[in-house]
């Protein structure tokens, strides 16, 4: 399915976006769209061939986008991604944390996952999220917004993503945790959690034709979503069109079931 033609709306002009392993997928798409809506996109990823890639891609199509080398985990690298960042007009309007990792979608039992692959799952998906959202807060606008790419396992266990899923579900408890808090401050939180994704992320499902067939007749649509249409809602929750959401978690899995 491809993007639909219509006329993206400005929402976002003069906004400062940081987004967190944004040059492919989700990531990549949602830092068009927020430079289509009009901010000025920070990139980032732990391999700066891709950022580099990503920011002459954006560029070339006419947004006012920089790019930083950041390892979400790495508290420097988090910090220079924030000083990239206040370097523009000394302010941060938007949070996208889309970081994620999943090393044991191919075991067989996901109660084999080693400590040392539960401890990476946890500090790159969760930790670093909390721990970017306590640094970045001191240089949020007031009217700001964060979002927290989750996914549908995060509510909705699906076999064989045991450790991941869990670690989804704890930041979608850390996004309303942190809505709260930031209720006084004027800055709303907000959880998108995309089912099946065609993306480079959900590769094992391309990989393994059983899997990918499975999943597929399991989604109500029959199809796999595209990065663009996750990519949409963010900016919308990144608006001001969304001034009155905040510690909310939204589905976006083509009907697939999502409940708790």
């Amino acid at each position: 399915m491809s993007e639909t033609n219509f006329v993206i709306p400005k929402r976002l002009i003069g906004k400062v976006a940081v987004l967190t392993a944004s040059t492919y997928g989700i990531g990549f798409e949602t830092a068009r769209r927020l430079a289509q809506e009009g901010a000025i996109v920070i990139i980032s990823s732990r391999n700066a061939a891709n950022v580099a890639t990503a920011v002459e891609t954006l560029k070339k199509e006419g947004h006012d986008v920089r790019g930083v080398v950041c390892h979400a985990s790495n508290k420097q690298h988090r910090a220079s991604l924030i000083d990239k960042a206040i370097e523009i007009n000394g302010k941060i309007d938007i949070l996208v944390s889309n970081a994620a990792v999943n090393l044991i979608i191919n075991l067989v039992n996901s109660l084999d996952v080693s400590e040392e692959e539960w401890d990476k799952i946890f500090d790159v998906n969760v930790k670093s999220a909390f721990l970017l959202t306590k640094e970045i807060l001191p240089y949020m606008a007031k009217g700001g917004s964060i979002v927290y790419v989750s996914s549908i396992a995060g509510v909705t266990i699906y076999f064989p993503v045991l450790t991941y899923a869990i670690s989804k579900s704890a930041l979608c408890a850390l996004s309303r945790a942190v809505a709260y808090q930031c209720i006084p401050l004027g800055i709303r939180v907000n959880c998108v959690s995309p089912g099946a994704v065609q993306s480079s992320f959900s590769q094992f499902f391309w990989n393994n034709p059983k899997y990918f067939e499975l999943a597929k007749k399991a989604i109500p649509m029959k199809r796999f979503g595209e990065p663009h249409e996750i990519a949409s809602l963010i900016a919308f929750l990144s608006s001001d069109d969304a001034s009155y959401i905040t510690g909310e978690n939204y589905v976006i899995a083509g009907g697939l079931h999502s409940r708790l």
